[in-house]
């Protein structure tokens, strides 16, 4: 039966909507200009009775979200490590929602399930990974954390004769977990929802955000207790990895499981110019990566990746009397955390395919060299100060206050004033963090769009702002 000429109608309006939002990503502010009051009178009608017109609902919702959608699908956003959306990925990521495909097993999405597993594959040849790891499908590298640190719990309990899916943790030995000291904060609440408590996290301590062999082997040494060693390919400032081609032999040596997080940085594994940075990243355990980050596909798109495919499967599997086997085929359910879920895979699927070898590998050099590139620039404006130029896709500056015998704090307030007139002019959007100390604005380029001319009109919009607060 086809479908009636009213749901015809409003799918073609919506994406009317989506390619008058996609026209209009250069002229528009990259900030948003609506207030939060604006958004809920807007947005906070009381619910009606009765239901009004599709198309005039989805006509509505654009007219009252005006001015409250943060423009990171475009080129000049650079507040955190946010990708855009590759066209494919879009418009896989439409047909999914159409599609609308259960992807908890293989029988209830056949085609999701089947994408699912050859991305896998594409994916782990691009990093670099062994054959025999598994994959899941995540939200994002907080639940990939989340289902790799589970993996990771069976595994070190499995090897200390603790069944801890069937046991739980009570009366299990306890875990310790190495980390890097600078680390995500998403390690620290997936270690919470593990059960196993961030009192046991304990931090290594880093030079340039980097994990030494000997900080390591110290605290390896202290403890014969099930250990988990958490690193990371890509630290949040600094782009900083992790010396992995030192650490995990020493970390397996003392039967320890190794887990980095790579939200970003473990793409650099696909550019021949940048691979370097993550050698050895292979030897660990478990990684965790985004993909609505470097490979631009929409939200939500997150990876866990395991080496122990049999602690991967132990800790996520679920099998009821109503849900057929798969047999032969992957059932997605037994790789996350999910049971109903979004087809996810279909965006990464198509992003793969558009893009090939050559394009993921263009992707991270050329915004690596963008980020350089706009780095180096600010820093040549009178008033800025290099914090970090970049490896890889991240650096940091800060804004130096005119103000005569400017204390710390004035550079402080200073730079705070400084990023929010850029954010404020529309031009460009960035944000700002602690950094050593000090109060600085963190620069991330990983978005498909960004553009020479995009770091030039960037440029050029923090100088006006640098002009007018002297």
């Amino acid at each position: 039966m086809p479908i009636e000429s009213s749901e015809r109608d409003v799918l073609l309006r919506a994406a009317e909507h989506a390619l008058a939002w996609l026209d209009g990503m250069d002229a528009r502010s990259v900030a948003t200009t609506a207030t939060l009051d604006e958004m809920r009178a807007r947005l906070g009608r009381p619910l009606a009775d009765a239901g009004i017109e599709a198309r005039r609902v989805v006509d509505d919702l654009v007219a009252d979200t005006e001015g409250g959608i943060l423009g990171s699908q475009g080129g000049r956003f650079f507040a955190w490590v946010i990708g855009g959306g590759v066209p494919s990925a879009m418009a896989a990521d439409w047909l999914t929602t159409v599609w609308d495909q259960n992807a908890g097993i293989h029988a209830c999405g056949p085609a999701a399930s089947v994408v699912e597993e050859v991305a896998a594959g594409w994916l782990k040849d691009l990093f670099g990974l062994p054959e025999e790891v598994s994959v899941g499908f995540v939200t994002g590298t907080q639940m990939a954390h989340s289902t790799c640190l589970a993996a990771a719990r069976h595994a070190v309990l499995r090897d200390a004769g603790w069944d801890v899916e069937a046991k739980g943790l009570a009366g299990a030995p306890p875990i310790r977990i190495l980390a890097n000291a600078e680390r995500h904060g998403s390690v620290d609440r997936a270690v919470r929802f593990m059960g196993l408590g961030s009192d046991n996290i304990e931090p290594l301590a880093t030079t340039d955000g980097r994990v030494s062999p000997e900080a390591l082997g110290a605290a390896l040494s202290a403890s014969r207790a099930p250990t988990i060693v958490v690193l990371q390919a890509g630290e949040l400032n600094r782009g900083a990895f992790d010396p992995f081609e030192a650490l995990a032999p020493m970390a397996r040596a003392a039967g320890a499981w190794t887990h980095v997080d790579g939200a970003f940085g473990l793409w650099a594994r696909t550019s021949p110019a940048h691979r370097d940075l993550a050698r050895g990243l292979e030897l660990c355990d478990s990684w965790t990566t985004d993909c609505h980050k470097y490979l631009n596909v929409p939200y939500d798109s997150g990876l866990a990746l395991v080496r122990d495919a049999a602690a991967h499967r132990a800790a996520m599997t679920l099998s009821t009397s109503y849900l057929p086997a798969g047999g032969a085929a992957r059932d997605q359910i037994d790789w996350n955390p999910e049971f109903s879920r979004r087809a996810r895979g279909f965006p990464i699927y198509a992003a793969l395919r558009e893009l090939g070898r050559d394009g993921v590998a263009d992707l991270v050099g050329r915004t690596c060299r963008l980020a350089q590139v706009l780095v180096d620039g600010l820093g040549a404006l009178p008033g800025v100060e290099v914090m970090v130029r970049p490896t890889l896709n991240q650096g940091v500056v800060r804004f130096v206050s005119p103000k005569a015998a400017a204390t710390d704090a004035d550079h402080d307030r200073h730079t705070d004033a400084v990023i929010a007139a850029i954010d404020a002019s529309g031009e460009a959007f960035f944000g700002g963090v602690t950094f050593q100390g000090r109060r600085c604005m963190r620069i991330s380029v990983c978005n498909w769009r960004t553009s020479d001319d995009d770091v030039g009109r960037t440029i050029d919009a923090v100088r006006t702002v640098l002009l007018k607060n002297s």
